[in-house]
């Protein structure tokens, strides 16, 4: 599937709207974390997928964008400044604005990272994530 992908260069990566790329960014970080538990545990899918909503929802997707915070070179920083100071018209009501803020700076890091063929870093940030499970 990826290898007829046509990826874009960093620059042009950047310019997207920074909700476009949380967009892409939200599938690529769930496929993510799917892998992750797919592969470190060995339970049912329906405890999988639970925990999978777990990691990613707002709250946790914040506190792992804090974890890599101090990680991200100028212009990974820059989409995450965007991405967390972009108008937001309708944020849920279950979550704190500035969770939600943050959950969408991380998932346009991530589309960035993907749609710009990226993904060294992209496994690299990941990896800095601490994955909290009960």
């Amino acid at each position: 599937m990826l290898k007829n992908m046509t990826f874009l260069d960093e620059k042009k990566a950047g310019q997207l709207p920074v909700l476009n790329l949380a967009y892409i960014g939200d599938a690529v970080y769930e496929l993510l974390i799917r892998e992750y538990l797919l592969k470190k545990e060995n339970v049912k899918v329906k405890n999988m997928h639970q925990k999978t909503v777990e990691i990613v929802r707002a709250e946790a997707q914040a506190k792992a964008l804090n974890e890599i915070d101090s990680h991200l070179d100028k212009s990974e920083s820059s989409i995450v400044r965007r991405a967390r100071n972009t108008k937001i018209n309708n944020p849920p009501k279950s979550v704190e604005l500035a969770d939600y803020r943050r959950a969408t700076a991380l998932e346009a890091l991530f589309g960035y990272l993907y749609l710009s063929n990226n993904f060294e870093r992209l496994l690299e940030l990941f990896d800095l994530i601490k994955i909290k499970q009960n």
